[in-house]
């Protein structure tokens, strides 16, 4: 019999306990616990950041994380992007630049770009390349990918004046 252990937590913005088993992973309890499937299971070992999510503001992959450990911490997914029938700026350009295909790596290179433009809302192509490097993609290249994040910085910009 699993020891259960209650976790207190936010996600999205929004209060919320589970239980879960000491050694599951958060990603395993986003996708099959809480139902939010927007963060993938790429590699299960830290190295494609498909998984990607916002651990209090910093960028981690969700399958190297124990549930356990978001106890009375924030966390951000990539459904927590958009606001209502409101996309985020990068959700917006992604779509606009065609900078995805098959969809397994978009979420977290959403949530990595949006943890670079809240670092460093005017990055470089070579910091946006760099920031984005723990994430893989096997179908677009990277090109669309830098230009949707470079094209939401800018649009982001423009509103906050």
């Amino acid at each position: 019999m699993s020891n259960y252990v209650q976790v207190e937590t936010t996600i999205n913005d929004e209060p919320i306990t589970f239980l879960c088993e000491p050694r599951q992973s958060l990603l395993e309890v986003l996708r099959e616990t809480l139902k939010l499937t927007g963060s993938k299971e790429g590699c299960n070992n830290g190295n494609c950041g498909a998984c990607s999510v916002l651990l209090d503001g910093r960028l981690v992959n969700s399958c190297l994380v124990l549930a356990v450990e978001v106890a009375g911490k924030s966390v951000t997914t990539i459904e927590g992007l958009a606001h209502g029938d409101h996309l985020h700026p990068l959700q917006k350009t992604f779509l606009e630049h065609a900078a995805l295909q098959c969809g397994i790596c978009t979420p977290g290179f959403l949530v990595a770009a949006k943890a670079l433009l809240d670092h460093n809302p005017h990055p470089s192509e070579h910091e946006i390349r760099y920031w984005l490097s723990g994430n893989l993609c096997r179908c677009t290249g990277y090109d669309k990918i830098v230009r949707a994040v470079q094209a939401a910085a800018q649009e982001m910009e423009a509103v906050a004046r």
